[in-house]
């Protein structure tokens, strides 16, 4: 049984007063006129305001209107004219007729009225399910599934309010308030909330349907297991709006769960992935800490163990010297490549550009590096453009790939650097004559913990100067050297010419 709101009342009253304006007005302009019309035309134009009074106010408003139109074509349109008899055989044939056709009308109107309805609400509860169908296939985090259910929730059924609640801590405890559309008070959220203190566990929720505009809750089950609660209020229900609403939250339920589950997922993938970071930083780390560690070590217990006639020479205890101030620095390396992964990785890195010289950059890089200056050929042809780099960090790129180099050089052959004027950018090549980078391993060496490209550095040099040269927008890669080896490949863009020049 349809119930009647204040909006239907509303609606019911604008459309008789309607019916009732329209049978006097077209009544009143057709009086002066009834001699000459025949008895069908006042029924037939009478036909207007009746269905002007379903189309408003629906079938209830239709029966009003055909009783005042009724009354108005027996009273001003059959003879005798001014009262309520009838006289002859035939206008009574024409009274039946008009009221029987009248209420023909008006139901057949008001069918077609709620048959569009129905159809624009079904249409519109289709739109909405695909909404969250299309939630439910996307990628959205938790938060903004959450607050499209109580969107969507709200618009579908006209609800002053949405609350949704879901676990708090993610398990089956008490039940927190996620997200909400409308204009709850803290009163009402109060409400949705376990009484008396006491938790209230989600396998308990479930649908509480009462009067018109008291509080609804539906729980939302995935698979069985809730997941997650809705409240609501200022929403009425029939049968028909009862089970789309179970459908709603089936849907949602189904949303929430996928993307509470691909969290789940990539905070899995993300907790593997420290893992294998922390394994491999602490492998690589400590294999490259032994050894100077251990030369360090060495050194200093050879000269605190000579004295007296045992006594070192000043060439051997300078050479002992020598090599502790040697694995120091690579010591202090290390270090200082662990840091420059942390800030590269924390998005902290900034860049200072300034106009450089391509010769000052060689030059510090060489400096920065662990290799002897005078190992290296360097070849930069006359007439190079300066570049527009962080000098700093361009430098750090080259030492880590010169130490790379020369780490795989085999005894007794060079490093060679040259540079190449590529007009909008400088190319720097560094080449050796080591056993090369096979294809499939050119892009990995630039990773992290690569031992294949780490130089001896933890993995992290050639993943340091990829993140270095990256930052200035340009490119490193490694190619094969023509008569053997690797040829490391890089870009610094040129600095532009002034106009004086």
């Amino acid at each position: 049984m349809k119930r009647w709101t204040g909006d239907a009342v509303k609606r019911w009253m604008v459309g008789a007063a309607v019916a009732l304006a329209g049978i006097g007005a077209l009544s009143g302009a057709m009086v002066p006129l009834r001699t000459h019309l025949s008895l069908a035309t006042p029924a037939l134009v009478l036909v207007v305001p009746v269905v002007a009074g379903v189309a408003i106010g629906g079938l209830a408003t239709g029966f009003v209107a055909v009783g005042a139109g009724f009354i108005a074509y027996d009273l001003l349109f059959i003879p005798p004219y001014g009262t309520l008899s009838v006289g002859a055989a035939q206008n009574w044939a024409a009274l039946g007729v008009y009221a029987v056709v009248m209420l023909i009308v008006a139901r057949i109107f008001a069918f077609l009225q709620r048959t569009r309805g129905d159809a624009r609400r079904d249409a519109d509860a289709t739109r909405r399910l695909y909404a969250l169908s299309d939630v439910l296939i996307g990628d959205q985090p938790v938060t903004g599934v959450l607050q499209v259910i109580a969107d969507t929730i709200c618009q579908a059924f006209g609800a002053r309010w949405v609350a949704v609640l879901i676990p708090e801590g993610g398990g089956d405890g008490q039940l927190a308030v996620a997200a909400t559309a409308g204009r709850p008070t803290a009163a009402e959220l109060s409400s949705t909330m376990p009484a008396g203190g006491r938790p209230e566990r989600m396998g308990g929720a479930g649908t509480a349907a009462g009067a018109a505009g008291a509080q609804v809750r539906v729980a939302l089950t995935a698979r069985g297991r809730p997941v997650g609660l809705v409240a609501m209020a200022g929403a009425s229900f029939d049968r028909h709006e009862a089970e789309l609403l179970q459908t709603y939250a089936n849907q949602a339920a189904l949303a929430l769960e996928r993307s509470q589950l691909r969290e789940q997922a990539l905070r899995t993938e993300l907790l593997e992935q420290v893992d294998a970071l922390r394994a491999a930083l602490m492998g690589a780390v400590s294999h490259d800490l032994r050894t100077p560690l251990a030369s360090v070590k060495a050194a200093v217990t050879t000269l605190r163990q000579a004295t007296g006639a045992g006594a070192l020479s000043d060439r051997d205890r300078d050479e002992l010297l020598g090599l502790i101030e040697q694995q120091s620095d690579a010591l202090d390396r290390l270090v200082a490549n662990l840091l420059d992964m942390t800030r590269i990785q924390s998005g902290a890195l900034e860049l200072r550009r300034a106009i450089t010289p391509v010769a000052d950059v060689v030059d510090g890089g060489l400096r920065a590096s662990a290799v002897d200056p005078g190992t290296v050929e360097v070849d930069l042809p006359p007439g190079l453009p300066p570049v527009e780099v962080d000098q700093v960090l361009m430098e750090q790129v080259l030492a880590n790939v010169v130490d790379n180099a020369a780490r795989h050089s085999p005894d007794g052959t060079p490093v060679r650097v040259r540079a190449v004027d590529r007009h909008t950018v400088v190319e720097l090549w560094v080449s050796d004559r080591g056993p090369g980078v096979p294809a499939a391993d050119r892009e990995r060496v630039f990773t992290m913990f690569s031992r294949s490209g780490g130089g001896g550095r933890a993995g992290l040099g050639l993943a340091i100067a990829r993140a270095f040269v990256e930052a200035h927008g340009q490119t490193i890669f490694v190619e094969d050297e023509p008569g053997g080896g690797a040829r490391f490949v890089l870009t610094m863009p040129a600095a532009p010419v002034p106009v004086e020049a």
